[in-house]
């Protein structure tokens, strides 16, 4: 008997090449991706008990494509479609399905969606994530969540574009936008915005999941890779960023021999292969910054005159002011906390900000700043203007253990 977590990790492999497939047949995403979902269901009925098929992604397929036929057949004005599906299933005509499965990420990214729709519909598509799971991950009620996946397909089939994968001139902005949805799910998954965790562990193995997914259908785009080797490189801390309490470690104070030795490896193999390659972007750049801090033996032992010098060509690249709140804190390091607050001075009030251990911009909330300049302002002996803006990060921080941790800095320099 096939072994149901084996059937589930087969489903999530499969399910987007077949949704991308009968998509692009039909010209009708809405109604595929339904038929899809009653397709996965009568799998996981059926395959644990009587074993896999020969072919699991034609038999998804086949039953798929029926349902959606069926579905047609109930509405008079699409018996055209049902007659193109049909008349689609032409010997040697078929693309691959790698190219089905690009064309539906590119498909779920698109540029018509906000950048939470985008990640709610890719988790849901792509990624196979139940709406109740997409709506755990958002921190909303599952209808909530149902309505906005529901908006977000009509969106896309109303826009008139067929699933494809995106020509020449279009394909970089719309790759951008793939790799941004992908490291949104990553970086919430580390570091989570709100509630009683710090890491949501199911997000980020599904954005490294999905990231190798891309990297294996697309695997000379440097930026890719890029992404990838910084997710892997990033991740590797996760088994040293909580105490035995749950309680936030900072990276400096982290036990490193906790880290994935095979995580930090592999992120890094990857990353000297697609900086060999010369088009350097910035998510290689950010993973460059994770090598540095995940090849030190220690946070004294960190090269941090080249972590300078990787977030001002990272600055230079983006123009973020995030980035700058990142160099701050490296800048400090170097040439001590009062150059670091000058740099921090320069960037002024910036709301939506995070430091992901200091690797790189992510989104987030603005008390980031109020924690980096109470960091550097205790650093240079302003312990009761450090004590202040810690209060003011504590206040403002919506993730429990972030609070905890900022709460118990407030005390220590209360004490004091």
């Amino acid at each position: 008997m096939t072994q149901a977590p084996a059937v589930e990790d087969l489903l999530r492999t499969v399910a987007p090449q077949v949704l991308g497939t009968l998509a692009r047949r039909s010209g009708d995403f809405v109604g595929a991706e339904d038929a899809v979902q009653e397709a996965l269901v009568a799998a996981v009925r059926s395959w644990p008990a009587d074993g896999l098929p020969d072919h699991p992604r034609a038999w998804l397929l086949q039953v798929a494509s029926r349902r959606l036929v069926d579905a047609q057949r109930s509405e008079i004005a699409r018996r055209r479609r049902e007659l193109a599906l049909a008349a689609s299933e032409v010997p040697g005509a078929e693309p691959s399905a790698q190219d089905d499965s690009l064309a539906l990420l590119f498909g779920c990214c698109h540029p018509a969606l906000t950048p939470p729709s985008a990640v709610a519909l890719t988790l849901r598509a792509v990624g196979g994530l139940t709406t109740a799971e997409v709506a755990r991950a958002f921190g909303v009620p599952e209808a909530t969540m149902a309505q906005r996946i529901s908006r977000a397909k009509q969106k896309v089939a109303s826009s008139g574009e067929p699933l494809s994968v995106p020509g020449p001139a279009e394909r970089p902005a719309r790759l951008r936008s793939v790799l941004h949805v992908l490291y949104v799910v990553f970086t919430e998954g580390h570091t989570a915005s709100t509630g009683p965790v710090l890491q949501r562990v199911d997000l980020t193995d599904e954005a490294i999941r999905l990231a190798r997914w891309l990297h294996a259908l697309l695997p000379d785009d440097p930026e890719v890779g890029g992404l990838l080797a910084l997710m892997l490189l990033t991740d590797a801390r996760r088994p040293a960023r909580l105490d035995a309490a749950g309680d936030v470690v900072p990276l400096a104070q982290q036990d490193r021999t906790r880290w994935d030795a095979a995580r930090v490896a592999e992120g890094t193999a990857l990353l000297d292969r697609v900086l060999a390659r010369g088009d350097v972007g910035e998510y290689q750049l950010q993973a460059a910054i994770a090598a540095v801090h995940d090849a030190a033996a220690t946070a004294q032992d960190t090269d941090w005159p080249q972590v300078v010098g990787l977030y001002a060509l990272l600055e230079r690249m983006t123009g973020s002011p995030v980035v700058t709140l990142n160099r701050a804190v490296a800048v400090a390091m170097v040439d001590g906390p009062v150059a670091g607050l000058a740099v921090l001075d320069g960037i002024g009030p910036v709301p939506g900000l995070a430091v992901l251990d200091g690797i790189g911009p992510v989104p987030g909330d603005p008390h980031r700043v109020d924690v980096v300049r109470a960091h550097l302002l205790e650093t240079a002996g302003h312990r009761t203007a450090a004590l202040e803006h810690y209060r003011r990060a504590a206040a403002r921080a919506t993730s429990t253990p972030e609070q905890r941790h900022l709460s118990a800095q407030v005390a220590r320099l209360a004490r004091s």
